[in-house]
């Protein structure tokens, strides 16, 4: 066991749940990604405990437990929960301290956090309104183009051409489509159009300022997002180190100053 123990972040997410070890120095341990399903807790518990033998680690050794996400109330042994703003922004700022936005593309919202210079929040914007431009619109987009979502990227790297995708919302989107491939237009192109959709849809919530950083499990497997951000908003843009567990990540820290501030019984 470590002199001061370990650390563990929950993010609760609409679409995964995440975890994350850390130890006193902040470096990750292990951590562990998986399907949320309706279980939020068992969820929870069942992604902890991966990251533990990742670790090799027992419950025992974990001084303390910080749950953040849509399903942050469902985790109730973590001693705090931390919102996902908040979460998002402690981990990229631990690796970018210095003026920085903060876009997080996740399963069911995106997310624009503006941090200055000593790291505090000034200003912030979230899309909850429509799925369009999040993780869950480019899934359905799979699925109605029966193409493996891992093989998105790939396909929209394969075209330098885009079409021109109009709809705001997913259902009209699905619908329009399937009318472009009747027309007979290629399906990298298609894909490509879906993914500018995509960095449209972030890029209206409101401006950026400072360095750049991206987040969530949309970036992770599809890191064309980043470069089309880039070529749309003028600046460049970063993919965050662990991008889909960052939010864990930054509860873990969370957890970690919590800790520091009660001494070990």
């Amino acid at each position: 066991m470590g002199d001061d123990g370990y650390f563990v972040g929950l993010d609760i997410g609409a679409v995964t749940t995440k975890a994350v070890i850390v130890d006193t120095a902040k470096g990750i341990l292990a951590s562990f990604v998986k399907k949320t399903g309706a279980d939020l807790e068992g969820s929870a518990n069942e992604a902890f405990e991966e990251a533990l033998k990742r670790a090799g680690l027992s419950r025992e050794e974990i001084r303390s437990i910080t749950a953040t996400g849509f399903g942050r109330k469902s985790v109730p042994f973590a001693q705090e929960t931390v919102t996902e703003i908040s979460c998002h922004s402690r981990g990229c700022y631990h690796y970018f301290p210095q003026e920085i936005t903060v876009v997080d593309i996740g399963g069911q919202d995106n997310k624009i956090i503006r941090l200055n210079a000593e790291g505090k929040r000034v200003g912030f914007k979230i899309n909850r309104k429509c799925a369009a431009g999040t993780g869950a619109f480019l899934e359905e987009m799979a699925y109605r183009l029966d193409i493996p979502l891992g093989d998105l990227d790939g396909l929209a790297r394969s075209s330098s051409n885009a079409a021109e995708i109009g709809s705001y919302c997913t259902v009209f989107t699905a619908t329009e489509v399937l009318d472009r491939i009747r027309r007979g237009e290629k399906i990298e192109e298609i894909v490509r159009g879906l993914f500018l959709s995509v960095v449209k849809r972030v890029s209206e919530m409101g401006t950026f300022s400072g360095r750049v950083i991206v987040t969530g499990g949309v970036v992770a497997f599809n890191p064309i997002v980043a470069e089309l951000l880039s070529l749309r908003s003028g600046k460049e843009v970063e993919i965050a180190p662990h991008p889909q567990e960052m939010g864990a990540f930054g509860a873990a820290l969370f957890a970690l100053e919590r800790a520091q501030k009660i001494p070990p019984s």
